[in-house]
């Protein structure tokens, strides 16, 4: 069972709003851990956070503006019809998910998702093969809209058109359920951060919670003295590494001499002029110290350091 949402009359930023109030298909996979764009920290910041900007880039705008082309495409290759849906889904039974489905099969007990892919992703579509996110984005339609079959089929730009088909899995769906009820329950609900997964907005995500430090107040560490000695392994390796990539570059740039460019059979190297401008803070606060301090403006954050005891 599912509760419809129209979209109709609805704002964009509504809508925006509406998509932070549970898990979306493009959520899923993030969730589950399987999406390579995306990942559980950067989902749980979304639906925490007030902010309700949407991302648009090149590759999403394609997307955007080539769905109906596949699902055009689609209807040709399948011989079946597909239909817009103005509703947002939201399941009865998991309301913490929902779902903006592209199409729905007529006549049929299925729907239809479609991808926009550029040719260096073709290898993940070859031999029958879906992006394994792509693959939870449509279990997550079929658990909300009860649907037993999702079609999903992508245009891979410059090269081919291709479909494929998937049947409700019982034991996939469980576990689906099962990830996506753990996180919005435990995490984002309770507004608990989820384990660190060493990304960026990881960072972001520790330093809204912990922006200021108390003064002087100090905390025993205790369990972390072996992944702080691992810590410092690695930055042992990181900076031999830098060392020796430093090396190469050097090399190159001794061959290069005053040349911009050097092409190899596999490689391209760029070595340009570059001019900018920065402005000189020391000089404007002391001969200008009330433009300095008119214009100046300081910045809070915290600097994480690690000293060997």
């Amino acid at each position: 069972m599912f509760e419809k949402i129209a979209l109709s009359e609805m704002s964009h930023t509504e809508w925006l709003r509406l998509r932070k109030s549970g898990i979306g298909g493009s959520d899923a996979g993030a969730v589950c851990g399987v999406n390579p764009y995306s990942n559980v920290m950067k989902v749980y910041k979304d639906k925490v956070s007030d902010e309700t900007e949407e991302l648009d880039n090149e590759a999403i705008r394609i997307g955007n503006d080539l769905e109906d082309y596949v699902a055009r495409r689609f209807m040709e290759a399948s011989g079946l019809k597909v239909r817009k849906s103005n509703f947002m889904y939201r399941s009865v039974e998991y309301p913490f998910m929902i779902a903006d489905v592209d199409r729905l099969v007529i006549g049929q007990d299925a729907g239809l998702e479609c991808k926009t892919a550029s040719a260096y992703q073709a290898d993940q579509w070859a031999n029958g093969n879906i992006p394994l996110h792509y693959i939870m984005q449509c279990y997550h339609y079929m658990v909300i809209t009860g649907r037993r079959t999702w079609y999903i089929a992508a245009i891979i730009l410059g090269k081919e058109f291709t479909y494929r088909k998937l049947e409700w899995d019982d034991a996939l769906i469980q576990q689906l359920v099962s990830i996506e009820k753990d996180f919005w329950n435990n995490y984002v609900m309770k507004g608990i951060i989820p384990p660190p997964d060493g990304s960026r907005i990881c960072d972001e995500v520790i330093g809204q919670y912990y922006h200021t430090a108390k003064k002087s107040s100090t905390v025993e560490l205790v369990g972390f003295d072996d992944k702080l000695k691992r810590r410092e392994e690695i930055l042992n390796y990181i900076s031999e590494l830098q060392e020796e990539q430093k090396q190469i570059e050097q090399e190159v740039k001794l061959f290069m001499k005053d040349y911009e460019y050097a092409d190899s059979e596999n490689f391209r190297v760029s070595w340009k002029n570059v001019d900018s401008t920065k402005l000189d803070t020391k000089r404007i606060k002391s001969e200008m110290p009330e433009l300095y301090e008119n214009y100046g403006k300081i910045f809070h954050s915290r600097r994480f350091e690690v000293k060997i005891a």
